[in-house]
């Protein structure tokens, strides 16, 4: 990318196409993936900090490992809906919506 192209970038997605291209190339497509990883990362990590548990105490309650749950929240590793939905809601107490758009 130079210099001028993203001084003239009129918003953040021209921003993302010209460094990884438009949305369905491969290449944006692992990118917007690593993303949705990244944010459900961060929100496990922010709902057990609230919830004032350990990721040792989160894995017990969940029936599952520390490692797992580390894993989880530097997203590391994929995780089943039926599993997030284990964590967040009878690990940490939070309601799951998901929203598909």
């Amino acid at each position: 990318m130079n210099a001028e192209k993203i001084k003239n970038a009129k918003n953040f997605d021209e921003l993302l196409d010209m460094k990884y291209g438009k949305i369905g190339t491969d290449i944006r497509d692992a990118q917007e993936e690593k993303a949705q990883y990244f944010v459900i990362s961060e929100m496990l990590k922010e709902a057990r900090k609230e919830a004032n548990v350990t990721q040792e105490q989160l894995a017990v309650k969940v029936g599952t490992k520390k490692s797992f749950i580390s894993r989880l929240e530097n997203g590391k590793c994929d995780i089943q809906l039926s599993t997030l939905y284990r964590i967040f809601e009878f690990g940490l107490g939070k309601r799951v919506n998901l929203l598909f758009g």
